[in-house]
């Protein structure tokens, strides 16, 4: 399902600020060389990413899903100057070739990639975080949101990605593993007392979720 008109996507992405050399050469490579590069962020997205890390200047964000790392070098723009940001990919292939973009980027000091299952990794990380972006497995979306929401700082928020799913979770009913488990995600935090939200039509869908003060 095209949800949003690729005449509309063009437009935004003339208006939106140029991405860096070495952004627009992940962009690229991606493209013309992964077999999936539709899950990248993107230039809007990753620009929107990059925004939200210079407003709030965070000291430590989490990454669930690296793929080739273009998201991770737009969300550490803003990091404090002892920031770090630690981004999890299960794929050793797109782990290896993210650590070769951040270290194109420079970034290779300020991000720490961990390779292997989230749910064992997110554990051992003993950080308040400032920022938590959720984009990888999706039938693991909840068990990633329940597993962050205690561990974010008082101002922190977490930012799930492709909450639309593809236009998938306006069937109905849902079809498709995936696409019923965004739809489960987007039900669980609209009804957590806990938190509060902002559902943005951007790209593929990105929620903010933020706990209540």
């Amino acid at each position: 399902m095209e949800l949003i008109n690729t005449l509309v996507e063009k437009y935004a992405t003339e208006f939106t600020s140029p991405e860096s050399t070495v952004l627009k050469g992940i962009n690229e490579d991606t493209y013309a060389n992964h077999d999936q590069p539709h899950m990248l962020s993107g230039h809007v997205q990753g620009k929107f990413l990059s925004f939200i890390s210079n407003i709030v200047r965070p000291r430590y964000v989490l990454e669930i899903g690296t793929f080739t790392g273009y998201s991770a070098i737009c969300l550490a723009e803003g990091l404090q100057k002892d920031g770090e940001l630690h981004t999890i990919e299960i794929k050793e292939e797109d782990a290896e070739l993210s650590k070769e973009n951040f270290k194109a980027a420079q970034l290779q000091d300020k991000i720490l990639l961990h390779c292997g299952k989230a749910t064992d990794i997110i554990p051992t990380l003993p950080y308040l975080w400032d920022i938590v972006f959720i984009d990888a497995d999706k039938v693991s979306y909840i068990d990633y949101y329940e597993m962050v929401l205690p561990r974010l700082s008082d101002n922190g928020f977490i930012i799930a990605d492709n909450v639309l799913f593809h236009g998938q979770v306006l069937e109905d009913p849902v079809k498709g593993k995936s696409a019923k488990a965004i739809d489960a995600f987007n039900k669980h935090v609209a009804a957590d007392e806990r938190t509060e939200q902002v559902f943005l039509t951007v790209r593929d869908g990105l929620m903010l979720i933020k706990k209540k003060n």
